[in-house]
């Protein structure tokens, strides 16, 4: 019998999405049975799995205590997560950039506040051009932008839930340059990805419009993403990591390194799916 992989989304993208197609396909020519599984779903018996490969689970931040326990669930069961639960786990706060920088790798500026203390911060940022976001988010949930000062985002910081949050300065390189994302498959760059966002914008996911394509990118960019990855919390390689960041003043400053579910791109580059396949299969042999 096939070792069988579950790979876990999440109820809103039960099936595999159209990036992970290749990756399916990939796992089967290497003998594998890939199956999605949604997380959530209490009748899955994640032991009768070889390996759970964290794929679209793009709601584990809304349903961030559960999303722990389930991989707590999985490590008592024996059962290979990939990437480590250890690993996940680090990286689902984004407080983890304030780690990083303590190791030596540049970031973006950024300061953790909470409660009242969000206000404090955000009050000596006074006439800047800030961006607040959860520090345990995703797809710009939550994520408000504006001058540190003004009514405007005084009123939208009034509808923020109670969460801890990260407050970084908005760099206009993001709109004029755009956002690079350097993807590495078992701790060996693979490929990178320029991500626009749309005009007038400055997320550059897809669901806003965001646009990205293959290029070449600048040493600063290769250097400075492998100190990042380098830096990480974790005890070998991940399987799959993607590195963000911008490049001002000639230098990579990381926004933000994924480690959970990042979309990887796969199906911009022929072989990519095939090396995130023998990767997986590496870490089971």
């Amino acid at each position: 019998m096939s070792p069988r992989i579950a790979l876990a989304n999440s109820a809103d993208h039960a099936q595999l999405h159209s990036h992970d197609l290749p990756l399916a396909a990939a796992l089967r020519t290497a003998g594998f049975d890939p199956v999605a599984e949604v997380w959530t779903d209490p009748s899955v018996d994640w032991s009768s799995y070889d390996a759970v490969v964290l794929r679209s689970v793009w709601d584990y931040h809304v349903r961030y205590l559960e999303f722990v326990e389930w991989l707590g669930q999985l490590d008592k069961a024996g059962v290979p997560v990939l990437n480590e639960t250890d690993l996940v786990c680090w990286n689902a706060d984004k407080s983890y950039l304030l780690e990083l920088r303590e190791r030596g790798v540049a970031i973006v500026p950024s300061q953790v506040a909470a409660g009242a203390c969000l206000r404090e911060v955000v009050g000596g940022l006074d006439g800047q051009e800030i961006v607040i976001k959860p520090t345990v988010s995703a797809t710009a949930r939550h994520t408000i932008r504006g001058t540190a000062g003004s009514d405007e985002l005084s009123r939208a910081m009034d509808d923020l839930p109670d969460a801890v949050y990260l407050v970084q300065p908005f760099l206009k390189e993001i709109q004029s340059e755009g956002e690079w994302s350097v993807i590495y498959l078992d701790g060996e760059l693979s490929h990178t990805v320029l991500k626009r966002p749309a005009a007038g914008d400055y997320r550059v996911q897809d669901d806003f419009g965001g646009t990205a394509e293959l290029v070449e990118p600048p040493a600063a960019v290769l250097e400075g993403a492998a100190a990042a990855l380098a830096a990480a919390n974790a005890r070998r390689a991940p399987v799959y990591a993607r590195v963000d960041g911008i490049v001002s003043n000639g230098r990579f400053l990381l926004m933000e390194l994924e480690l959970i579910e990042p979309y990887l791109f796969l199906p911009l580059v022929p072989d990519a799916a095939d090396r995130f396949a023998a990767a997986i299969a590496g870490r089971l042999s």
